[in-house]
C-alpha cells in the first residue's frame, strides 16, 4: 500500500539539490526574508558596530512577533466571546416543566438548580480555556450562578474578584453588596456600595447604585440618609435636559426611587416640582 505523502507547508519543503550532497535541507522563508533584509541593512553599515545591526534584526523579529499577537488576539477574544455568548444563554434559559413546541431548540431545565449547575460548568469551562477579561468575566458568572447552590463558595469568589479593577470588578462589588444585604450584614452592604457610589464609570448607573443603597440606609433606621439620598436622586432625574433642552424622562430606577421618597417624607417630595407637559409638535402645514 503506498504511503500518503504529508503535506509539508511550502515554507518549510526541502531545498533540492542537484548534485549529490548533504540531505536536503528545511528553509523558512521568512528566516531568509528577515535575514535578506538585514544583511541589505547591514551592507549599509559596514565598518560600524555590530550592536546596530543586531538592534535592527531584533526591530524585525519583535514587529512580526506583535502583528502575529494581535492577529491571535483578536481571533481568540472572537471564540471566547462566542463562548461566552452561549453559556449566558444557558444561564438564561427557561425553567419549566411543559414540553416545548415541536421543532423547537430552546434550552430548557426542570428546576434553578439544573440551570445553574450547567451554566456553571460551561463557564468554567470558558474560563479554564481563555484568560484576561473573558476568562474573568467567566468566572464572575461562575460566582453568581453558584449563589442559588453554595452560596458560601460564591461569596468568598465574589470576595476575590471584587478587588480586580475594571468591569468585573465593579459588578462583582455590586454582586456581593446584594448579598450581604440579603444576609443581613448591612454595614458591609453599605460600605460597599458606598465605594460603589464614589466611582465615576459607566458600567453602572449611580441611580441603580444610590437606590439600593438608600433601602440599606432605610433598613438601618437612617431615614434622613435615605430621605436625601433618594431626593437628591430624583431632583436630578428632574432636571435633566437632552441635547433639545427638553426634559429627559425619569428612568424606572427614578420613578421607584419618587416613590420610595413619597412613602418616606411626602413633603420632601413635594420639593420637586412636576415637569411640565410637553406640547406636540406642530407638523407642517398639509401634513
Amino acid at each position: 500500500m503506498a504511503r500518503k505523502k504529508r503535506n509539508i507547508p511550502e515554507q518549510f519543503r526541502p531545498v533540492e539539490k542537484t548534485d549529490a550532497g548533504p540531505k536536503p535541507i528545511y528553509a523558512d522563508q521568512f528566516q531568509e526574508r528577515v535575514g535578506k533584509k538585514v544583511e541589505d541593512l547591514g551592507s549599509k553599515f559596514e565598518g560600524k558596530s555590530k550592536n546596530i545591526l543586531y538592534g535592527i534584526a531584533a526591530v524585525a523579529v519583535l514587529a512580526v512577533l506583535i502583528g502575529i499577537f494581535f492577529a491571535w488576539n483578536r481571533r481568540t477574544n472572537a471564540q471566547g466571546q462566542t463562548a461566552l455568548g452561549k453559556a449566558i444563554e444557558t444561564s438564561s434559559a427557561q425553567v419549566t416543566d411543559s414540553p416545548q413546541p415541536a421543532g423547537s431548540t430552546a434550552k430548557t431545565f426542570k428546576t434553578e438548580k439544573e440551570r445553574a449547575e450547567a451554566s456553571i460548568a460551561e463557564f468554567q469551562e470558558v474560563a479554564n480555556k481563555f484568560g484576561g477579561e473573558v476568562g474573568d468575566k467567566a468566572k464572575y458568572f461562575v460566582a453568581v450562578n453558584k449563589m442559588t447552590i453554595d452560596k458560601p463558595t460564591a461569596v468568598s469568589e465574589l470576595e476575590a474578584l471584587a478587588q480586580k479593577s475594571g468591569e468585573v470588578g465593579i459588578l462583582s462589588k455590586f454582586a456581593l453588596a446584594q448579598a450581604k444585604a440579603n444576609d443581613g450584614d448591612l454595614e458591609k452592604a453599605a460600605a460597599l456600595y458606598g465605594e460603589l457610589s464614589a466611582l465615576d464609570n459607566s458600567i453602572l448607573s449611580k441611580d441603580t447604585i444610590n437606590f439600593e443603597l438608600a433601602k440599606i440606609y432605610e433598613k438601618q433606621g437612617k431615614k434622613d440618609d435615605a430621605v436625601n439620598l433618594l431626593f437628591n436622586l430624583v431632583k436630578t432625574a428632574s432636571e435633566a435636559k437632552d441635547l433639545d433642552d427638553k426634559p429627559v424622562p425619569l428612568s424606572e430606577t427614578a420613578k421607584k426611587a419618587k416613590i420610595k421618597l413619597t412613602e418616606l417624607n411626602p413633603d420632601k417630595a413635594k420639593e420637586i416640582p412636576e415637569p411640565a407637559p410637553q406640547m406636540p409638535t406642530s407638523m407642517p402645514f398639509g401634513m
